[in-house]
Formats: structure tokens, sequence, C-alpha cells
């Protein structure tokens, strides 16, 4: 979006794994990504976490696909997650979204307080991130989905859609 902010990033997130990572530990470790219009994957190859790189290298990788799925995929995962500190930064693995609004502020004039509405979280249980583990997030079926006003009218799926001819969905 066009307004970035700190918690933001604390609620918006798709994240297979989220710690303190360096990945400038080694000349090994690299975070790349791929995009081939179907799917956009990236992927953290042998990452430590900061300050405690004796622990071994982390591999891993979010790919989204165009069709709505998610699939993360775990490698390399050389210690228990719940083991993971977040005292530095916090250990998260699953998906998050937020939306902030600016309105006037009531005892300053001409600002704007922020607040951020967290409206959609899905956390994965950190205990069943292991090596050689994937997990695949597959969306539900929703009113845009639907390319035509009959296609929409017919569907069976219960929220109270309507077709907009404006918009042709």
């Amino acid at each position: 979006g066009d307004i970035i902010h700190r918690m933001l990033t604390a609620t918006q997130y798709i994240a297979p794994l989220m710690a303190n990572f360096n990945p400038s530990f080694s000349h090994s470790s690299t975070v790349q990504y791929m995009d081939n219009g179907t799917v956009f994957v990236v992927q953290w190859d042998k990452v430590y976490l900061q300050g405690k790189e004796d622990l071994g290298s982390f591999t891993f990788q979010a790919a989204l696909h165009s069709s709505g799925r998610i699939i993360f995929g775990y490698k390399e995962i050389p210690v228990p997650v719940l083991q993971i500190s977040a005292t530095q930064h916090p250990v998260k693995a699953g998906l998050s979204d937020a939306f902030m609004v600016l309105n006037p502020a009531p005892d300053v004039p001409e600002s704007r307080r922020r607040t951020i509405y967290e409206y959609h979280r899905v956390e994965l249980d950190t205990s069943r991130i292991t090596n050689l583990s994937a997990v695949e997030f597959t969306p539900l079926p929703t009113c845009l989905q639907h390319q035509s006003c009959e296609a929409c009218m017919t569907s069976e799926l219960t929220f109270n859609c309507s077709w907009c001819h404006v918009l042709q969905r």
C-alpha cells in the first residue's frame, strides 16, 4: 500500500517463518525470488539466526500461486521453532492482514490518528514445522471469482452478493 507504518509490518504478513534471521552471516546465505506469472516464490536458503549461528542454517520458501493457493515449504529446520527466542524479534509462521485508517485527532488540530485494524490471521502450529514438511493454504470461494452476472446470481455462496455492472464483477 501507500502507507508504511511499523505496526502494519506486525499485522500484514505472509510468513513461512518469521524470526531474527541474519542473511549476511554467511556468503552461502541467500534470499531469492522467482516469478513466472503463475507463481511467485521467495526462498530463504541457508540463513542463520542472529547470535545463534551455531544452531545451523534454515532453508524454507513461500510460493504464492495466481489461483490464491499459498504453499510454505520447509527443507532445513535445524532446531524446533518453539526453541527460537522471540526477545529480539517476533517468531511467527502464518498469514495476517490488516488495514489502517487515518482519523482526525480530537486533541491536536490538523493531525491524524492512525488506527490499524487486523481483520484476519492464520497462525501455524510451529511445533509442526520440521525438516521436509509443507503447509498449503487453499482460498475459500468468494464473490470475486464470478466472471458474469449470471454466475454471480446463481452462486450458492452464502454471501449477500450482487452483480456490479460498472465493474463487471
